[in-house]
């Protein structure tokens, strides 16, 4: 795609859920020893609301993408669940593992947060349809698999949800079906500092790739890394 209509068209993503997921709520509960793992793929508006979820409450994840057509992760969640949903949580903290985004956000809200769900994420109808509409604007982005060579290590990704730029970034990632460690820095976040010190600067998205010892920031850059390195 030229990228001025790219980048307008996450923008657009971005304002359709009135950039729900670009700060850190107030208060929230404890933070996860462990990481929590998130079987997803980006365009799917369910998806889209547990990523949203993670990002105001400031929680890391590793992110399994399941794209469309992908053979690695889309079959563990079939044997780990006993069927083939998303988006699909696993907490090793506390044993949980579960479909369905409505369940997985209140879930989040009441583990990590205050147990208060905001009105994007939990007003029914206008959370899943603004998530829709989101979806609409990036058709097919981040939706189905292109095959690609695995990584031995996952790569690792600074972002929050409403950055359009960040979206760019992580549909690359999951429509290559590349697993990565999702660094959330929200405005707000407690990551933030530390995320300074490491990059240099407050901007993001952010990739590190332990595989290569590649590391950069902007988007466009980020997806010719992603396609020149992993994509067959």
């Amino acid at each position: 795609m030229i990228r001025p209509l790219d980048v307008a068209t996450s923008v657009a993503a971005t304002l359709a859920r009135l950039g729900t997921g670009r700060a850190v709520a107030a208060a929230h509960g404890p933070r996860p020893a462990r990481r929590l793992e998130l079987y997803e793929f980006e365009a799917c508006p369910f998806c889209r609301k547990v990523r949203e979820a993670l990002s105001i409450l400031d929680v890391e994840a590793m992110v399994y993408p399941c794209p469309k057509g992908g053979p690695r992760f889309r079959e563990e969640v079939r044997r780990r669940g006993g069927k083939l949903l998303f988006p699909y949580l696993v907490d090793p903290n506390t044993g949980q593992a579960m479909y369905e985004s409505d369940d997985i956000v209140r879930y989040l809200f009441a583990t990590y947060g205050d147990g208060a769900v905001p009105a994007m994420l939990g007003l029914w109808p206008l959370a899943d349809v603004t998530s829709g509409l989101a979806s609409t604007f990036r058709p097919g982005f981040g939706s189905r698999y292109r095959p690609a060579r695995a990584p031995e290590q996952p790569l690792e990704l600074w972002s929050f949800e409403a950055s359009p730029f960040c979206r760019i970034a992580r549909e690359a990632l999951c429509s290559l079906e590349l697993p990565y460690v999702l660094h959330n820095v929200a405005s707000g976040s407690a990551g933030r500092e530390a995320f300074v010190a490491r990059s240099g600067r407050m901007m993001v998205p952010y990739l590190v790739d332990p595989n290569t010892g590649a590391a950069m920031f902007e988007s466009a850059d980020i997806v010719r890394y992603l396609d020149t390195t992993y994509a067959r």
